[in-house]
């Protein structure tokens, strides 16, 4: 069950008062106590009441001098700096709410404008509108055809880097292509055997000559174990 929202406000109640005081006082010096527990910084706490003739101090008296000693020798500006009381709070607050409002009606003149805009392409006139009303909806109408020509911009690049990245995939496929056979100018491709190949690489070592004029070409190889390069009825 959600805990029910408190107004702020001064209690009229004398008894009801009093017994706020003394629980929300525990639940003060017990939030000071974890906050220089878990963060390991330098607290105090001095609480005075109309209930008690002694303030109520937090962790100890000493504790508390050692700190306030501390503050009052750090120069004027840095003591200010983060210094709050209830009427600077109470602007803070103001402030933010201000610029809330501010922004949540900058929302819904937007909104207005943006209904009004679809009411006029649906058939409604111009005629009755404000001057005020006439500019905002210009500037709507000009917003949304900026946008619209971003995306067209957009649309039409895609296809080109589309277009630019399956070309540079046609070229690495045919210098791949090209490592194992030659291209013809179009689809076919001639595949060349092992043994032309090496024979290309090194030809020093695989090629001489016989007694003649004859060349003697390497044709015995793995591929070719008859050492006959033709095969066929004419060449037995």
């Amino acid at each position: 069950m959600a805990r029910k929202k408190i107004k702020l406000a001064f209690i009229t109640n004398d008894s009801q008062r009093k017994a706020t005081f003394k629980k929300r006082r525990k639940g003060l010096m017990k939030k000071v106590s974890e906050l220089s527990t878990l963060c390991g910084v330098d607290s105090c706490a001095i609480l005075y009441s109309p209930y008690e003739n002694q303030p109520d101090v937090w962790p100890n008296h000493s504790g508390v001098h050692r700190v306030v000693e501390q503050y009052r020798r750090m120069p004027e500006m840095e003591q200010n700096k983060k210094m709050m009381n209830n009427e600077s709070f109470i602007r803070q607050r103001t402030m933010k709410a201000n610029y809330q409002l501010k922004k949540q009606l900058v929302e819904n003149r937007e909104k207005d404008v943006n209904m009004l805009m679809y009411q006029c392409l649906a058939g409604r006139g111009l005629q009755n509108l404000m001057m005020a009303d006439l500019n905002d909806l210009g500037w709507m109408v000009d917003q949304n055809l900026k946008d619209i020509n971003k995306r067209i911009d957009s649309l039409k690049k895609a296809p080109m880097e589309q277009g630019e990245s399956s070309k540079r995939v046609h070229e690495n496929a045919g210098l791949q292509e090209g490592k194992h056979g030659m291209n013809l100018g179009g689809d076919e491709v001639i595949h060349r055997p092992q043994w032309f190949n090496e024979w290309m690489n090194a030809p020093s070592e695989q090629m001489g000559f016989g007694h003649g004029d004859e060349v003697m070409m390497p044709f015995n190889n793995a591929n070719n174990n008859d050492g006959n390069i033709f095969h066929g009825g004419f060449f037995p």
